[in-house]
Formats: structure tokens, sequence, C-alpha cells
């Protein structure tokens, strides 16, 4: 079984990690509302998707 001769500096594991990141979701404006939200999605704020009220407010 392989095991390391020396421990692995805390340098030398963040360099290896800096490619380890989140990506941001897709975002654009609504074009009923213009807030930002998801593709393919329905907006939160205004309830629609694709030009039609999905979600009505109560």
């Amino acid at each position: 079984m392989a095991v390391p001769a020396r421990r692995t500096s805390k340098a030398k594991k963040a360099k290896r990690r800096t490619h380890y990141k989140l990506t941001i979701a897709g975002l654009n404006p609504c074009p009923n509302c213009g807030e930002m939200k998801r593709s393919h999605h329905v907006c939160a704020n205004c309830g629609q998707y694709d030009g039609k009220e999905v979600v009505t407010e109560n």
C-alpha cells in the first residue's frame, strides 16, 4: 500500500484546490419585472414563465 513519505502542507493543499470552486447559476433578467432569475425557471418575484402567469399571488 502506498503511503506518503511526508505530510502535505497547507499551502500545497490550497494550491491544488484552487480549481475546486462553486459556479454561479445562469441568471437572466425577467422580461416582465426585470428581477434576476434562473434560466428556464419561474420568476420568484412576479410568478411568470414564458410570458404566462404560472404562480398567482394571494
